[in-house]
C-alpha cells in the first residue's frame, strides 16, 4: 500500500478524518530485529489522548499511539462484493429484521427497540440505523430503562465492515462500559445457484405452519411447550417456510421417536430469502441434510419471486460457516452484540 510522496512516508490523516475509512503504518517493537511496521485498516473512531482508535471490519478495535504512527491515509469503503447480489449493510440488516421479528417494539428516533420475552438476542436488541434523535448518552439511558421495564438486559446489535455500518457507535458503547459478546456474520449470495445445488429434495418436507415435530429437533425451544414469544418469533415475517426431513427419510434411527433428521426455516421478503434454524441431527451430519433442506427452501422461494439469499451465523461456529461458504455464501458485513453495563441491570 503507497504511502509515500516523493519517496518519503506521510501522515495524510488528522482528527478531523474520524468517522473515515483509513489505513495507517506504526511501528512496533520487534525485539532483537529493532522496531518493525505492521498496518491497519479500518474506520478511525476517535483521536484523543495522544491515541488513535480504528475499529477493523472484524469489529476488533486497534489502539495506536500517535507516536508509533509513521504513515497514514484516509482509503474508499470497504469495496462491495464481486460476488453474489449487490446490497448495502443497512438493507440487509433490515430483511433480517423483518425475518426475526419482536414482539414488542418501540422507536427512539431512527433506532428500533425490540423485545421478544429474551428468546434471542437478536429480537430482544436495538437496531440503531441512523439517529436516535437525542444525544448518544441519554438514548443509551432510555434503552438501558426501557429493557429494565421488561426485566431484560439492554443490548444493541452493532454492524461493522461496510459503508455505512457503525463502527463510530461501537466506540461510544465502548466509551460508556458497554461490552461486545456475541459476534455473527450475514453472508449473501445469489439464490438460483442455491436452488440449483445436487440435492435430493424428496426427503424434504415443506409447511408454512410450525409443528411438534419441528420444534423438537430446534435447539432453542428447550421445552416441549415453547413460550408464545418463541412462535410468534419463529412464525412472523412476510412469507415463512418450514422444512423438515423426518428420520425415516433420512433412513436413520434417532433416540427420540418423531425428531426429524434435519429443519430449516426460510422467510421471503421481496428479492430476499433469508434462511435460518437450519439444524441436523449431530449423528447425521455429512450425509447432504443440510444442503437438501436449504436447497428446497430456496426453489420455494424461487417460486415466490426472490432472487437473493442471505443467513446469519455466528464467527465461532466454523462449521456451519465452511458449510455455507461451499453452497456460495460470502461475507458481506459483521454484527455484534453490546450489552449494557451489569450494574444497570440490578
Amino acid at each position: 500500500m503507497d504511502f509515500t510522496t516523493g519517496g518519503r512516508l506521510e501522515v495524510r490523516i488528522t482528527p478531523s478524518d474520524v468517522g473515515k475509512r483509513v489505513s495507517v503504518r506504526l511501528t512496533i517493537e520487534g525485539g532483537n530485529s529493532g522496531a518493525r511496521f505492521t498496518d491497519v485498516v479500518g474506520v478511525l473512531t476517535s483521536w484523543t489522548g495522544g491515541v488513535l482508535c480504528v475499529t477493523r471490519r472484524t469489529g476488533e478495535e486497534v489502539r495506536i499511539a500517535e507516536a508509533s504512527l509513521v504513515a497514514g491515509k484516509v482509503v474508499p469503503a470497504a469495496p462491495a462484493r464481486r460476488r453474489g447480489p449487490a446490497a448495502t449493510a443497512a438493507e440487509l440488516d433490515r430483511a433480517a429484521a423483518r425475518a426475526w421479528p419482536p414482539v414488542e417494539s418501540e422507536r427512539l428516533g431512527a433506532w428500533e427497540l425490540r423485545a421478544a420475552g429474551g428468546f434471542t438476542r437478536r429480537a430482544n436488541s436495538v437496531l440503531p440505523l441512523g439517529d436516535p434523535g437525542v444525544p448518544v448518552e441519554e438514548a443509551l439511558r432510555l434503552v438501558t430503562a426501557w429493557y429494565a421495564e421488561r426485566g431484560l438486559p439492554a443490548y444493541i446489535q452493532v454492524s461493522t465492515g461496510a459503508e455505512g455500518t457503525q463502527e463510530l457507535l461501537a466506540a461510544e458503547l465502548a466509551a460508556h462500559g458497554w461490552s461486545q459478546e456475541v459476534s455473527a456474520e450475514i453472508r449473501i449470495a445469489a439464490l438460483a445457484p442455491l436452488a440449483d445445488l445436487d440435492a435430493d429434495v424428496s426427503r424434504v418436507a415443506l409447511s408454512q405452519d410450525i409443528d411438534e415435530a419441528w420444534l423438537a429437533r430446534y435447539q432453542r425451544s428447550a421445552s416441549a411447550e415453547p413460550a408464545p414469544e418463541v412462535l410468534r418469533v419463529l412464525g412472523g415475517g412476510p412469507s415463512v417456510w418450514f422444512a423438515t426431513i423426518a428420520t425415516a427419510e433420512a433412513g436413520s434411527e434417532t433416540e427420540n421417536e418423531g425428531v426429524p433428521a434435519a429443519i430449516g426455516r426460510c422467510v421471503v421478503d421481496g428479492r430476499w430469502a433469508g434462511f435460518t434454524a437450519v439444524e441436523t441431527d449431530p449423528r447425521l451430519r455429512r450425509q447432504g441434510l443440510a444442503t437438501a433442506v436449504m436447497t428446497a427452501l430456496a426453489r420455494k422461494a424461487l417460486e415466490e419471486g426472490a432472487s437473493a439469499a442471505y443467513l446469519q451465523v455466528e464467527t465461532d461456529n466454523d462449521g456451519a460457516r465452511a458449510l455455507y461458504e461451499g453452497m456460495g455464501f460470502t461475507l458481506h458485513h459483521r454484527y455484534h452484540h453490546w450489552r449494557a453495563p451489569h450494574e444497570n441491570h440490578r
